[in-house]
């Protein structure tokens, strides 16, 4: 009977263990993956909305999310998966194609509101031409903390990636961030060896060369902090966008490389550029047609060609920009400050334009309007012009080496509304030998002092109502009111 009793207390005993075992095993695995759901922050755009609609399913063939790395600076929003490239195949190696394990991490997060497709720090994924394409779910973060290659010899660009390297298109609610870099790897582009690579298989696009980092049709993005450098051609580009944020941002290439703007906006509307340093081998903004509602501020640029509207207008075409602030920015040693250019024979018009705080270091011409801008040695004239109204130039203050302002507006359609408020500018050198007089040439409008030099003072005309008639017809032949 004794022994009944023994081995019933060893049946519940073990029982009891049994059941301790199975639910500490239950408990630390629960833990686990509220640990590995964990995700680096990302940033809620106010009055921003997302576009799901025709998203996929987010509960089909979804993979494993890949494990956390170390918490990021302490701060981690739950219920948040990261799909970290490595877990999909990269080898990180700089040397091995990395391509299809980030297109298969992003397809994954693209099906999971609030996912981070991770690159993680101190690997270096060669990533051919690629295009990632939404809509996705949203609050979708691209996480850039480690290195980002492009592939290094023109040769080795195919076909279909001549126009970008990292494209994406129809992304929506949508932030790329981190301590990382891109590197296009641009040199090899930018040297008669890739002007004949380019020449030999693209007989009748021989400019053609490859954006590093191109926005299409896209809304609600916000890139910041990142690093990019050396594109073979503009560096981050927005095409027929919305509602864009770019802070913080570094972009870097040389000066000797040709055609290397460091951000290029089209048809693009309501963006915000801020607090960046930019350093390239044309200009350090570039709004193009189609741009409204831009406001650029708090930039250091240089070596480059400035903060440029244009050129526009080109072969005839029609061209509207409008609503534009560029304030609080420095440049040094580049080509111009900030600039207006249009071509001859273009139709369309530029209004609503602010700069304003610009401290300019020996830049060769601080303040331009060409309306006569042509690439070639020799041009055609033609009398149609992009009208060019509503200018205002306040507090322009520094250095220049060539000449300090330089206003040529078309013969037949005139710069109108055109205000020199506070414009301060001297020779860079003792021995300098460009311009000290302002140039302007059928430009109307008023000055303020103080104004340096003195000849800016006589530079604008006094405005007619047949001017601006002139003007307004050429602005509403082509661009909305």
């Amino acid at each position: 009977m004794k022994s009944i009793r023994n081995s019933a207390v060893r049946f519940f005993l073990f029982v009891g263990v049994a059941i301790f075992i199975v639910t500490f095993a239950m408990i630390s695995a629960e833990a686990r993956k509220h640990h590995n759901s964990r995700n680096k922050p990302h940033k809620h755009l106010k009055g921003k909305g997302s576009n799901g609609h025709n998203a996929p399913d987010p509960a089909e063939n979804i993979p494993a999310p890949a494990p956390a790395p170390l918490p990021y600076h302490g701060s981690y929003p739950a219920r948040s998966i990261i799909f970290d490239v490595l877990s999909f195949g990269a080898k990180g190696d700089g040397v091995s194609d990395d391509s299809k394990a980030l297109l298969a991490a992003w397809k994954a997060a693209c099906k999971v509101s609030g996912a981070v497709v991770e690159i993680p720090a101190k690997f270096e994924f060669l990533i051919k031409p690629i295009t990632l394409q939404g809509p996705c779910m949203p609050h979708l973060v691209l996480e850039i903390d480690g290195i980002l290659l492009a592939p290094p010899q023109a040769g080795a660009w195919p076909k279909s990636g001549l126009f970008q390297w990292l494209n994406f298109k129809w992304v929506h609610d949508f932030t790329i961030q981190g301590t990382g870099k891109l590197d296009g790897q641009g040199s090899a582009w930018w040297g008669p060896s890739g002007v004949y690579y380019i020449q030999k298989r693209f007989k009748h696009n021989p400019d053609m060369k490859p954006t590093a980092l191109r926005f299409y049709d896209s809304h609600n993005v916000t890139v910041r902090d990142i690093k990019i450098m050396n594109s073979p051609q503009c560096h981050l580009k927005f095409d027929s966008s919305s509602g864009i944020e770019v802070n913080n941002i570094t972009i870097n290439s040389p000066e000797s490389s040709p055609n290397t703007d460091g951000i290029h906006l089209q048809n693009t509307k309501d963006v915000e550029i801020q607090h960046s340093n930019i350093g390239c081998g044309d200009d350090c903004v570039s709004i193009q047609t189609g741009c409204s509602n831009i406001h650029v501020h708090h930039i250091s640029c240089g070596p480059g060609h400035g903060i440029s509207l244009g050129g526009l207008g080109k072969d005839k075409s029609a061209a509207c920009v409008s609503d534009i602030v560029v304030e609080k920015i420095s440049l040094q040693n580049t080509l111009s400050g900030v600039r207006i250019k249009t071509w001859q024979g273009g139709v369309g018009s530029v209004k609503n334009v602010t700069f304003s705080n610009i401290e300019v270091s020996d830049v060769k011409y601080p303040v331009i309007i060409d309306q006569f801008y042509c690439d070639k040695k020799i041009c055609k004239n033609q009398t149609d012009a992009v009208a060019i109204s509503g200018v205002k130039y306040d507090r322009i203050i520094g250095s220049y080496s060539v000449q300090p302002l330089h206003l040529a507006c078309s013969n037949d359609v005139p710069c109108t509304d055109v205000d020199l408020i506070d414009i301060q500018l001297k020779p860079s050198s003792d021995g300098f030998r460009g311009f000290r007089q302002a140039l302007c040439w059928n430009s109307f409008g008023k000055s303020q002092a103080p104004l340096l030099p003195s000849s800016i003072d006589y530079c604008l005309r006094s405005e007619s109502g047949s001017v601006k008639r002139i003007a307004r017809s050429h602005a509403e032949h082509s661009c909305p009111s």
